[in-house]
């Protein structure tokens, strides 16, 4: 009888210690599980920038846009200029017959020219004849049709790309002939349901895109992406708040290709 009552002792001081052993490493187990589930959750919370090839836009492949004046062949005056280009087959002013002008930000004015000077951020023009004033010396001016939702038109006929030399001090030397990337969208602020897809458009001058020649570098938030065709790209999965997107013309050993205008940086703001 001593024997079985030591040995049921000895079980219950087992059994005892074995609980003991478990309460104390429970709460380490359940706070490590709590700590990994946390940090799946921050994971699952990071965003992940895709970008994704615009379908379905108008092609407008007989749409041209020319200048009319002034005259850039040779020196303009300072102070404003009129400008006034030609536009056949296609309307301003009219909204594109596309669902895309429901899917990204929308110009309310319709289709219009973007016009660039030094591949700084774009002025929209909803007619053909405006008035510019641009400072004196030597700049690389870039105008193309652009669709209402800001998607340019992209064909031989629908650019113009000119050198204005406005009064007689040369501030930079321009070569017209050298491949040339022209920055034009995103652009600005974007709020609501326009945060959800942002259009990334620019214009290659001289050059073509390809997978063994030259590229375009899209760094967005420091994510980067190697773009191999000339074609308009939506972005998708952005956070609140600035977002940085640099774009850089690169040959085929991604090296940027030498031109005042082939790395460019923008800044543009999402709100709720």
């Amino acid at each position: 009888m001593n024997i079985k009552k030591y040995r049921i002792a000895a079980i219950g001081l087992a059994l005892t210690a074995t609980t003991l052993i478990a309460c104390k490493e429970s709460p380490k187990s359940e706070e490590s599980e709590e700590m990994l589930s946390e940090e799946a959750m921050v994971e699952q919370e990071l965003p992940s920038i895709t970008i994704e090839k615009l379908m379905d836009s108008p092609a407008y492949e007989t749409a041209s846009l020319s200048l009319k004046s002034p005259d850039v062949s040779g020196t303009i005056p300072s102070g404003d200029t009129n400008f006034d280009f030609e536009v056949t087959n296609y309307e301003l002013g009219a909204i594109t017959d596309s669902e895309n002008a429901n899917r990204l930000a929308n110009s309310g004015k319709g289709q219009h020219i973007h016009f660039i000077v030094n591949n700084q951020p774009y002025s929209a023009h909803y007619e053909p004849t405006f008035t510019k004033a641009l400072p004196d010396g030597t700049h690389h001016l870039v105008a193309f049709l652009s669709r209402s939702y800001h998607e340019s038109v992209k064909n031989n006929n629908s650019v113009v790309v000119k050198k204005v030399q406005v009064g007689d001090e040369i501030t930079q030397e321009l070569d017209m002939d050298a491949p040339t990337l022209i920055y034009s969208r995103p652009k600005g602020e974007y709020s609501g349901k326009d945060t959800e897809n942002l259009l990334l458009d620019f214009f290659v001058i001289n050059t073509t895109l390809s997978e063994d020649g030259n590229k375009v570098r899209a760094t967005i938030n420091d994510q980067i992406f190697t773009i191999t065709e000339w074609a308009p790209y939506i972005i998708k999965g952005l956070p609140m708040g600035e977002v940085s997107i640099k774009l850089e013309l690169v040959d085929d050993n991604n090296q940027v290709i030498p031109g005042p205008f082939n790395s460019v940086t923008r800044t543009v703001t999402l709100k709720e």
